[in-house]
């Protein structure tokens, strides 16, 4: 694929806020924004140049979609895989591509997968009925995490076991899907390692963020992380070594467990732009959302180094009705369009730039 020219069109699958930034980062480069999503009146689609309301199985929207767009790319993991495979057929490409998005939706499949390229994860076993918890939860230490193996997020679709007495009320928490049982961690925090890859497979990253959750939900993310170097740099190869194995295309990112003694497990990745990464745009040469255009239209990569200490917080439910006057000198506020604030929905978020980088 040749590099894209300003003017192009690109196609993001997806109408929420991570489309919308992306909307934004594209028409920064020059690109208009064709936006696909089920939902009316989507936030990414009152910054994009255009978008096509139709449901993931509609192969004829999905070609009209196709015909339009020069390249196309995705917000988020759960667009599914025969969708991309239809517009790949109507001739144009999908990045990251079918592979990053079926290994990243199955858990036992993402899991299995990590673990045959050298990135070790939490224990875990495939749970296909609550009988299997018992035996599951045994090998595992007595205690662990049950997990739906497609489309929980932001805490959904888990439940914490305890004992086997628990297992037929955490199988039905989680709705009775196909799950996996993960072993409990004693972990010293959490980081993620977000990573961008070309066309031509150059690959660069940023500096790791440390992640702060409530109710399984992010709530902060801050750099620099407080780790070791050397911690941190495993990270990053670890998390590139996943890219190039996908052979993905845009930005990826890797989600790990640090335990005391500084050994990183990694948790789940996705393959696209992420909330943790939402610091990148204020605190570094180039963000996450440009990076992704430059990705996804064939340009070179842009530098990825730190220029600020920063701090991403979450607006959440209520959180993101921000009285402006609120706001600190140094915070940043980005407003995701949405029109209903509710309980646990991201709304927007702020950047606080603590220090320029010193390091």
């Amino acid at each position: 694929m040749s590099p894209l020219r300003p003017g192009a069109t690109i196609g993001i699958l997806g109408g929420g806020q991570l489309g919308r930034m992306m909307a934004s980062a594209a028409a920064q480069l020059g690109f208009d924004v064709l936006i696909y999503s089920p939902e009316d009146d989507p936030p990414a689609g009152r910054v994009a140049a255009g978008a096509l309301q139709a449901d993931w199985d509609d192969a004829d929207a999905l070609t009209e979609f196709a015909a339009a767009c020069d390249v196309v790319t995705l917000e988020f993991e759960n667009v599914p895989v025969a969708s991309a495979e239809i517009i790949e057929r109507a001739g144009k490409r999908v990045l990251p591509g079918a592979k990053s998005l079926s290994v990243s939706q199955d858990r036992l499949t993402e899991k299995t997968f990590l673990n045959a390229h050298g990135i070790p994860t939490a224990p875990f076993r495939q749970i296909d009925a609550a009988g299997d918890i018992p035996a599951a939860l045994a090998e595992l230490g007595g205690k662990g995490v049950l997990k739906t193996r497609r489309e929980g997020y932001d805490g959904k679709g888990q439940a914490w076991v305890h004992d086997a007495a628990e297992a037929d009320a955490a199988w039905q928490k989680i709705g009775g899907a196909p799950a996996i049982l993960e072993g409990a961690i004693a972990f010293q925090c959490e980081i993620s390692v977000l990573v961008a890859r070309s066309l031509t497979g150059e690959t660069t990253s940023w500096a790791p963020p440390r992640n702060e959750h409530e109710n399984g939900i992010l709530s902060r993310s801050t750099v620099p992380s407080g780790l070791a170097r050397s911690v941190e740099d495993e990270a990053r190869a670890k998390a590139m070594h996943l890219a190039e194995a996908l052979g993905h295309v845009g930005v990826l990112a890797l989600e790990f467990f640090v335990l005391p003694d500084g050994t990183l497990l990694a948790n789940e990745f996705a393959p696209r732009v992420h909330n943790s990464g939402h610091w990148t745009p204020e605190a570094c040469q180039t963000g996450q959302f440009e990076q992704h255009i430059r990705a996804v239209a064939g340009w070179p990569l842009g530098d990825t180094r730190r220029l600020f200490d920063a701090e991403m917080l979450n607006l959440i439910g209520d959180a993101g009705l921000v009285d402006p006057q609120t706001l600190g000198k140094n915070d940043i506020l980005t407003l995701y369009g949405k029109r209903e604030a509710r309980p646990g929905r991201k709304m927007g978020h702020i950047t606080r730039r603590l220090a320029p980088r010193k390091d």
